[in-house]
């Protein structure tokens, strides 16, 4: 991965463009950014200059587009024809396609399908749909004084290159299809040539990029500035194997095995202006954290607590909307996907306890800590401090791993910890004053089109290119509206969202499904509920899921007894004369959609997540409900199970407004222990908290809240014994237990939050 930078511009030395102490809050206390640009950064070196799409305007086609503005095609309907078909060659047509005789050539040449990367770059450069996502000047943002770390223009080596120069969003794009040509002679001999034509190869794709990087080149940014600018190797994403021939310390014979050398004299880098692989290499997320979880760290969690009680807890769990269930268990597959390995990172640490040494769940806990922390978008000294702080931690009981023989080989019990991924897991914290935030740099997208990275599939690609960019093109020029994508500097919140997206969303919304691509966040902040602090947003459908119904008949739907009284009470206290509101009909919803601003980025919206509350059925005899985090009124936090989701009708008088809007009936628990309890799992432990009956039986409490009292959705873990109890499944482990361990693990957002409580 390549960047740029700007020659020189006079700024002053400290230019504040964040300064707001009440930017957000966390954990009560106000946090502080400040921020300042390079003093030498952010030249301009002329206006109006054409950006890449108003580059298609001039070709050899321009004057047959004034009359036909999809020439080479008859009209828009043969260039839809030509692109559904091109949208719908699937790989098997592909290879049926390969297998016919004439197409067989032998032997093979070595080819090389390349761009020219420069080319490629000053491509994404000017793109327009990247206007709202560029970072041209580096930057320093200070967090209560603390040096922050995000976006490569923030860190350390973006500023040590700009101040050798002359007085980010990130785009993915396909530079080369690199080939790995079979030599005949001895292994050895056949990787050090293998060696020599790849960094030859990338010599060949990356000259002009390199030539740049020693003296510049003029582009056009997506609104029309020409800028002068620089390209250094920033980053460079790979998994080991493949870092260890970039930097080419592979093993090839026994005279190199000594020195760590692969026999390649001049790396592609080493006239590649700034370039330094021990920088450059950026620790890969997917490989060097996720994939070992898998291959080593979730082997020993197997190993100790036994297949078949692993699989019966995991398959116990209560399934949540939008997160992956393993109903069949999770020792049994052989190969997972980076995503399935986040699924039961989440849960693995709750999941093991009871049955293991509580050592080992400290070892594990301090890996998915490490793992947690080291995705986080933003880090400071501290927060890189307290990721290594994780690493040692695992360090320090590691040894009830080996105790417990759960790292094994073929031959047995394995009593070291010699694994290269776990050594690489050091480089972190090293890495991200130099090249920022390393989630950035993941290889999931990359590494899902290496699998089908053929020469076939090369030109496919480069042809659903042209075809999104050409699509987004010529409904621009058609509808008359303008080539440059306006910056808009101010955003109230944002989303995540394709930025070719984002430009059609604001300027043409009602266009948005002729496009094809991955659909926006729905932002619900716009018009949905807010809570009181406008934190956090509802959703519900306008069509409730029954209607017309009383008390009485939903205390017999639900199974809740005590649901009458509960709402008679709550009306009496919400509204001093709701006495004529008692016999009111209902109305019932059996979801909501709760969307909370991110936490780690608070300009951020997230997605939204949907909380379950529906009765009992065939499926579900004790119903289907969902867990959630509440704060009332009164400041008290309240951990709850949402049983119910209702509305007063509104036919007739008009409802008094602290009564016009949904309400929730909840079971709550109880704390009964803290973190700091168990340093082992270190989460809350609750229980369900019951109360005396009419009839001097212990039942569930209950009692009525706002919807707009929710702030998160959160998820339970059952506090399991010795043996997992093999009667309760997933559609019964919620009603069934009654201890839980509140899971900081749930996603990344929660556990950050939940990481500031227990420190503080």
């Amino acid at each position: 991965m390549s960047s740029t930078l700007n020659a020189e511009e006079e700024l002053p030395d400290q230019y504040d463009y964040i300064s707001d102490e009440a930017s957000f809050k966390e954990g009560g206390k106000s946090r502080r950014h400040d921020g300042r640009y390079h003093p030498k950064s952010g030249s301009i070196y002329g206006f109006d200059h054409p950006n890449t799409f108003q580059h298609m305007k001039h070709h050899k086609y321009e004057a047959r587009q004034e009359h036909n503005m999809y020439y080479p095609f008859a009209d828009r309907d043969e260039w839809e024809l030509a692109k559904f078909l091109s949208d719908n060659l699937n790989q098997g047509q592909i290879t049926h396609f390969l297998k016919l005789s004439w197409a067989i050539l032998l032997p093979i040449p070595v080819h090389l399908i390349w761009r020219d990367a420069l080319e490629v770059t000053r491509h994404i450069f000017g793109n327009p749909a990247f206007a709202n996502d560029m970072e041209f000047n580096p930057y320093e943002i200070f967090d209560n004084g603390e040096r922050e770390y995000g976006e490569w223009m923030s860190s350390s080596r973006a500023h040590d290159i700009q101040d050798q120069l002359p007085s980010t969003a990130h785009a993915w794009s396909c530079v080369v299809c690199m080939p790995i040509p079979q030599f005949v002679c001895h292994p050895d001999f056949a990787s050090l040539l293998q060696g020599h034509i790849w960094h030859r190869c990338m010599d060949i794709i990356f000259q002009n990029v390199k030539s740049a990087a020693v003296t510049g080149t003029q582009m056009v940014d997506p609104v029309g500035n020409l800028r002068y600018t620089f390209t250094p190797l920033v980053a460079y994403t790979a998994d080991l194997p493949e870092q260890q021939w970039i930097a080419c310390v592979q093993h090839f014979q026994e005279e190199a095995k000594v020195l760590l050398l692969s026999g390649v004299q001049l790396p592609f880098w080493c006239d590649w202006h700034f370039s330094d692989p021990a920088i450059f290499l950026a620790p890969d997320v997917l490989h060097t954290l996720h994939k070992f979880f898998f291959d080593h760290v979730f082997k020993w969690c197997k190993e100790v607590t036994g297949a078949y009680e692993l699989d019966a807890r995991f398959c116990s769990q209560h399934k949540r909307i939008r997160t992956r269930h393993f109903g069949q268990g999770v020792t049994h597959v052989v190969q997972m996907t980076g995503q399935e390995h986040q699924e039961i990172q989440r849960t693995i640490v709750p999941t093991i306890a009871g049955v293991v040494d509580a050592n080992f769940i400290r070892a594990v806990h301090a890996l998915i800590d490490f793992i947690y922390q080291a995705q986080s978008p933003t880090f400071t000294p501290s927060s890189i401090a307290a990721m290594d702080a994780s690493l040692q931690e695992f360090h320090h009981f590691k040894g009830s791993i080996t105790l417990a023989e759960a790292r094994r080989g073929a031959s047995g019990p394995i009593d070291h910890f010699q694994i290269p991924k776990l050594e690489l897991l050091t480089s972190f914290s090293r890495a991200i004053p130099n090249i920022g935030a390393i989630i950035q740099y993941t290889a999931n997208h990359t590494s899902h089109q290496c699998v089908t990275f053929t020469q076939q599939i090369i030109h496919l690609l480069d042809q659903e290119d042209t075809a999104r960019q050409f699509d987004l093109y010529s409904f621009l020029h058609s509808t008359n509206l303008s080539l440059n994508n306006l910056i808009v500097n101010e955003f109230d919140e944002v989303v995540d969202m394709d930025p070719a997206f984002a430009w059609i969303a604001r300027i043409a919304p009602e266009d948005l499904s002729r496009f094809k691509g991955p659909r926006p966040v729905h932002n619900h902040f716009l018009k949905g509920l807010l809570s009181d602090d406008s934190v956090t947003a509802f959703h519900i459908t306008v069509a409730s899921d029954l209607a017309d119904k009383t008390p009485t008949f939903l205390t017999q739907h639900y199974g809740l007894p005590d649901f009458p009284q509960q709402l008679h009470s709550f009306i009496e206290r919400v509204d001093r004369v709701g006495f004529r509101l008692q016999n009111h009909l209902l109305k019932v919803w059996f979801k909501f959609c709760l969307q909370l601003r991110s936490s780690l980025r608070p300009l951020l919206v997230m997605p939204s997540q949907q909380v379950q509350a529906h009765p009992p059925s065939d499926t579900h005899r004790l119903g289907n409900c969902d867990i959630v985090l509440l704060r009332t009124q009164g400041g008290d936090n309240i951990i709850a199970q949402v049983q119910m989701v209702f509305g007063l009708l509104t036919r007739g008088a008009g409802l008094p407004p602290a009564l016009a809007q949904p309400f929730i009936y909840v079971q709550p628990f109880k704390i009964v222990a803290k973190p700091r309890d168990d340093p082992a799992v270190f989460m809350y432990r609750i229980k369900r908290q019951f109360v005396t009956g009419p009839d001097g039986m212990q039942v569930r409490a209950g009692m009525i809240l706002h919807i707009v009292d929710v702030t998160h959705a959160i998820e339970l873990i059952p506090v399991y014994d010795v043996h997992a109890n093999r009667d309760i499944t997933s559609t019964t482990c919620l009603e069934l237990y009654n201890t839980f361990y509140l899971n900081n693990f749930s996603d990344k957002e929660w556990y950050h939050d939940m990481s500031h409580t227990d420190s503080s």
